[in-house]
């Protein structure tokens, strides 16, 4: 009877995991996704506390300027994650940081590592010259007429630590594409708590602007440790050390032809989704570009723990691709795209409710973040983001990149549209321009552009088979 029942929880435990689709590394993604909502909340209430209306500003506008890092970054990250991806499936990598199977995909593979060690070196150097004068003269040039806000030091920091934290994070893309996804999620969630507690320890000492740069400055320490004290680190050596003779991953054939549109891309990201905040800080002032800064940090939690599902499959999804695996990779994609995006929608509704029942009950609180229905827009957004970011990394598994047009004009739609509700009607307005943008152009486009090419490549895949 014991043994019966022991047999039927295990098997009850194993059917609950691949309906929920939880593994050891969406396990740890999720506790850092978990810890960084968890942890946005103190941090809410703490800069509520500890932080005026435009120090709050200044506060979620810094993190806006300093994501113009995409610039220098363009997309390479995930770049580099698909190509390792594609020759590990060729590749056996051992306790000691030895690497066997073929090879021309080791080769390969400690190409790709050495090129982005050598791209990030010289993009991390470039972007900090140009970062530091940038945030200088945006800040000094758009000085409130309120309170004096001591926000130079702080930003200088912030860009050495974002400049630091950019040599790593290429590195953690190459682990991932590698398969060790759990290892970086386990890693990540370290990044996060300790980034955190160094963050609330700025605030609650009355150094709150500095708690952008003790974020990024706690995941660096992490990250370094981890790269220069664990078993990954051999791995590492020994690849760029690896003579790559002829066997190399060519730039001009191989990577440009992919990484010019992924660049072109995540550009256009940087006017989806970060422009918001410099905007209104530019035309209504600190307190309305910090009330908008909340309201998305909020509803970005509750997309950062559900995309946790779908993000950890990029590398499968390139492993799978490069085997030919097409009927693999579809069950493994829908069932986590209906796992991440129910998820979502739960997590919206509940934060909604939480923010509207609660605000009546909380009122300077409730006065830091929009009204509720422009956050239940945003929420939307993020819901309807999950979907098209889902349908982007199935196709961009494929090495291509057939969401350039969208995310270009996407881009132009979205800063117009923005540039124009924020100057005469404010952050409300804006949030509702996103949530139409993304409802209304966005998901169509996107679903019609991942319909087609799905399509395509499955009766490219049908024929090949077929001969």
């Amino acid at each position: 009877m014991n043994a019966n029942y022991k047999f039927s929880a295990s098997q009850f435990l194993a059917k609950s995991k691949h309906w929920i689709g939880l593994d050891r590394a969406i396990a740890y993604t999720i506790m850092a996704r978990f810890w960084s909502a968890m942890a946005g909340i103190i941090t809410v209430l703490l800069i509520a506390q500890f932080l005026s209306p435009n120090e709050q500003g200044y506060y979620y506008t810094f993190f806006s300027i300093v994501a113009l890092q995409i610039v220098f970054e363009l997309g390479f990250s995930f770049v580099v994650l698909q190509l390792a991806a594609h020759e590990r499936a060729q590749l056996t990598f051992l306790p000691d940081g030895r690497v066997e199977g073929n090879a021309a995909a080791h080769s390969r593979l400690a190409s790709v590592l050495q090129l982005s060690v050598r791209w990030y070196s010289l993009a991390g150097l470039l972007m900090a010259i140009a970062l530091l004068p940038a945030g200088m003269y945006f800040f000094a040039t758009h000085q409130n007429s309120g309170a004096v806000v001591a926000w130079r030091l702080p930003w200088c920091l912030l860009v050495v630590a974002a400049m630091l934290a950019f040599q790593i994070d290429p590195v953690f893309s190459f682990l991932e594409g590698c398969g060790y996804i759990a290892q970086v999620a386990h890693r990540r969630l370290i990044q996060a708590v300790l980034g955190s507690l160094l963050a609330w320890t700025a605030l609650v000492t009355h150094h709150g602007l500095f708690s952008p740069a003790m974020v990024i400055l706690g995941q660096v320490t992490v990250g370094l440790v981890y790269l220069f004290y664990s078993h990954v680190g051999r791995l590492l050596k020994n690849l760029l050390l690896y003579p790559v003779g002829e066997n190399h991953v060519g730039w001009r054939r191989e990577v440009w032809p992919f990484q010019w549109r992924i660049a072109l891309s995540w550009l256009s990201g940087y006017f989806i989704f970060y422009i918001f905040n410099p905007l209104l800080f530019v035309y209504q002032g600190p307190v309305e570009a910090g009330r908008m800064g909340m309201s998305l940090t909020v509803s970005g939690a509750v997309g950062g723990v559900a995309i946790a599902w779908m993000s950890t499959k990029a590398s499968p999804f390139g492993s799978l691709v490069a085997r030919n695996e097409i009927e693999t990779l579809d069950r493994l994609f829908f069932r986590t795209l209906w796992q991440s995006t129910i998820l979502c929608a739960a997590g919206s509704a509940v934060l909604f409710l939480c923010l509207f029942l609660g605000g009546p009950h909380y009122p300077k609180l409730a006065a830091r973040f929009l009204t509720p229905w422009a956050l239940g827009m945003l929420l939307l957004a993020t819901l309807v983001n999950q979907v098209i970011f889902s349908e982007a990394l199935y196709l961009r598994a494929h090495k291509c990149e057939p969401f350039l047009v969208n995310s270009v004009l996407g881009a132009f739609i979205t800063l117009g549209a923005s540039w124009v509700l924020a100057k005469f009607w404010g952050a409300n307005a804006v949030a509702l321009g996103i949530c139409l943008i993304t409802t209304l152009i966005g998901l169509p486009w996107g679903t019609y552009i991942f319909v087609t090419k799905r399509r395509e490549w499955h009766a490219a895949f049908n024929e090949a088979k077929a001969q």
